[in-house]
Formats: structure tokens, sequence, C-alpha cells
């Protein structure tokens, strides 16, 4: 049964995963000035849009951190900091767009288009970086 052997491993990387995305969706939910699920819930695209951006901006880094880790401590750390990275680059696009949440709410989409790209490179750039 070698080929189940790093079932436990797989496990726990993946509870770390899912708990720290989890974590992800809560901080950047509060730290966006609009309600993404409420507006999703609404069929509001715009919301959807960025969100989902932010979200695969988030798990890239996420998975390299998994696929680096020396231990789950370090994906942990690693993955902490890919959260930070992705508020980060939300308020850095509210600099641009300080009516960025106020467009989301009212689904235009092209501001919304903006901060899933900006979500989306920071991703790609912060996972580049873990190099460790």
């Amino acid at each position: 049964m070698t080929s189940i052997a790093g079932l436990p491993d797989f496990l726990l990387y993946l509870g770390t995963a899912v708990g720290l995305t989890g974590l992800y969706l809560a901080v950047y939910t509060l730290a966006t000035a609009h309600n993404e699920l409420a507006l999703i819930r609404r069929d509001v695209a715009a919301a959807s849009v960025a969100l989902g951006g932010s979200l695969i901006g988030f798990t890239l880094p996420l998975a390299v951190a998994i696929y680096n880790a020396r231990s789950v401590l370090d994906c942990l750390v690693w993955g902490l900091v890919a959260l930070v990275v992705q508020i980060a680059v939300y308020w850095l696009v509210r600099l641009v767009l300080p009516d960025l949440s106020r467009r989301i709410e009212e689904d235009r989409i092209a501001a919304a288009v903006l901060l899933g790209a900006a979500s989306l490179a920071g991703g790609v750039l912060n996972a580049a970086s873990m190099t460790y």
C-alpha cells in the first residue's frame, strides 16, 4: 500500500490549505467596503469577478507555499504572507479607484476586472517570489 503512504501528509496540507482559504475569504470580505457574498447572491457579476480574481490570486501562492514547505508551519507562515499581499493589492487598487466598492456594487464590470487582474498579478508575483 505504498501508493497511499503519503495520505496523512496530503490530508494535513489539504486541511491547512482549506483552513487558510476560509480565513482568507473571511478577512478579505471584512477588509472590503462592500459585501461580496450579498452582492453575488443578488447576481452582481462584478462582485463575482473581483472576488474570483482575488481568490485565485491567493490560492496560487498558497499552492507554491505547499509545494515548497518544509513543514506545516512553513505553509502556514507563507499562506499568511499571501493573505497580507492580497489585502494590500485590494487597498492599492482602492487608492487608484477610491470609489471601487461603489462601482462593484453598481455592477460596473471594468472596476471588478481591474481588481481581479491586479489580484491575479499580485498572486503570480507573490508565488514567483516564494523561492525559499
